[in-house]
């Protein structure tokens, strides 16, 4: 996989969405009589009025010009209104891109808990580039020094315009039904243009399993998330601009199927989960195992991106806290402190490595990945348990099929490497 997370999703540039999936970039593809979607990393959709343009999403900032250059192919119109579907940076940061030379500010539009969001990006800015750094595979250092990832601040063009639960806009005699659903986060808004039959999910739609899970991030709400897909199949679209991946033109009954499915898939990881913690309240990992995940062969339901174990982990985390069952884990040790003393009882840290090199070998990488935490974590100035550490990493990335955990075991790997724990 590319260092860069952005060249991921170029290589899949201009093939098909069942092709490509959450990767596919590319456009720009009309959907619908003057209206147009084009994604580079995030999507964004243009509806072409008799006073301007509404534009659903912007991307992220430095990509808001490759994604307004492809939609500006097609037109000249100035920005008349803006909706962001969520605050997130691939979303809401591109606008400036999209105006026309000389152009105010338009209406920008959001959901209230939107200016929430920022602020909390500004409280949080290092953490924030520590967590994508780990995401997209690298260390905390290399995000410090500029490796392209973007700063987690207010946008250079915030919304102007809140609402609540719902909004309802016409411009240029074409309406546009705002409706807050949350899922991913607690700022999401999807729109429907009832008149020209398009649906612009957000990230509520990724062409993946939904990102409901995400282990370094906070809270998100599956069982909203799916109440949100089947209020918009009822609204009965007949394109659908997806927050990553490609659109789907005029094909209504798909669309049906694609909303529903995910919907159920999510209601289902929720029920389970919920049944498993009923059952007298397990230890986390004891819950994790007893749910098991719905199988699907859709190509929207594949876990490129999020991994349903991580969903069913959040669905625990708001229902049961943070505590994981383990007497030892309410108030612990320091880690270093513990992995000594494992790595005294086996002999050395280098002995621990050795073990889980082996372990690994009999096939067992979720368990020789916990020696092998606590053989770095007593001895991280060794070269040789460093590079048994870092490759026992390596492998478990490359078993994974999710983004997300591949890179996370990758940014595990770097440390390793470079003689420091995941911290």
């Amino acid at each position: 996989m590319a260092d860069d997370p952005i060249s991921r999703f170029q290589e899949y540039a201009g093939k098909s969405p069942e092709e490509a999936n959450f990767y596919w970039s590319g456009g720009p593809v009309e959907v619908a009589e003057r209206t147009w979607f084009a994604s580079i990393f995030s999507g964004a959709t243009a509806f072409e009025t008799d006073e301007g343009l509404v534009v659903v999403d912007a991307g992220m900032a430095r990509l808001g010009p490759g994604i307004a250059g492809l939609i500006r192919s097609r037109t000249s119109a100035p920005v008349h209104t803006a909706v962001y579907t969520h605050g997130h940076v691939d979303h809401a940061y591109g606008l400036e891109s999209f105006l026309s030379p000389g152009q105010p500010p338009p209406r920008i539009v959001g959901h209230r808990n939107m200016p929430a969001r920022f602020s909390r990006y500004a409280l949080t800015e290092g953490h924030n580039q520590a967590l994508n750094a780990r995401q997209f595979g690298g260390t905390v250092d290399a995000a410090r020094t500029n490796q392209g990832y973007d700063t987690f601040r207010s946008p250079a063009l915030p919304p102007n315009v809140l609402y609540d639960d719902g909004l309802t806009l016409t411009v240029g005699g074409v309406r546009f039904e705002l409706r807050h659903g949350k899922g991913e986060t607690d700022d999401h808004t999807w729109v429907f243009c009832p008149e020209r039959g398009v649906l612009c999910t957000g990230d509520l739609f990724i062409w993946a399993v939904p990102n409901a899970g995400n282990p370094q991030k906070v809270q998100r709400y599956p069982w909203a998330w799916a109440e949100a897909l089947r209020e918009m199949a009822a609204c009965g679209p007949r394109s659908l601009c997806p927050g990553h991946g490609g659109p789907v033109v005029n094909e209504p009954d798909r669309i049906q199927r694609m909303l529903l499915e995910t919907a159920e898939y999510l209601e289902t990881i929720v029920a389970r989960t919920l049944s498993a913690m009923e059952r007298g309240s397990p230890p986390h990992v004891d819950v994790v195992r007893a749910v098991e995940i719905p199988r699907s062969d859709s190509p929207w339901l594949k876990p490129v991106y999020d991994d349903a174990e991580f969903i069913v982990r959040n669905v625990i985390r708001y229902y049961g806290g943070w505590f994981s069952g383990r007497p030892s884990e309410l108030k612990p040790a320091p880690r270093d402190a513990v992995a000594n003393e494992i790595a005294a009882l086996a002999g050395g840290a280098a002995a621990l490595a050795e073990r889980a090199t082996r372990i690994a070998q009999g096939g067992d990488l979720r368990l020789a990945c916990h020696l092998a935490d606590y053989a770095l974590e007593a001895e991280p100035s060794n070269e040789a348990v460093r590079a048994r550490v870092s490759a026992l990493y390596e492998q478990r990335a490359a078993a994974e099929p999710s983004l997300m955990g591949v890179n996370l075991f990758r940014s595990a790997a770097a440390y390793a490497r470079e003689g420091r724990p995941f911290r």
